[in-house]
């Protein structure tokens, strides 16, 4: 069985589970999500992708 579900609930889920058990301050939460955005829009983009999607395909199996 496949389920997809989009990447902004998977992370709304982890966000709200460092919020409730690890203590993890709102404003906290909110600053690292603005820094992702800022980060995406920088030189560093194409790094990021490449090592997401290489992650990706190890945990998957299908790495080469």
């Amino acid at each position: 069985m496949t389920v997809s579900l989009p990447l902004v609930f998977v992370l709304g889920v982890i966000a709200w589970a460092a919020i409730k058990f690890l203590g993890v301050r709102l404003w906290v939460a909110v600053v690292i999500a603005l820094f992702g955005f800022w980060l995406s829009q920088t030189f560093l983009a194409p790094a990021i992708e490449t090592g997401t999607r290489t992650g990706v395909d190890v945990v998957d199996g299908t790495d080469k």
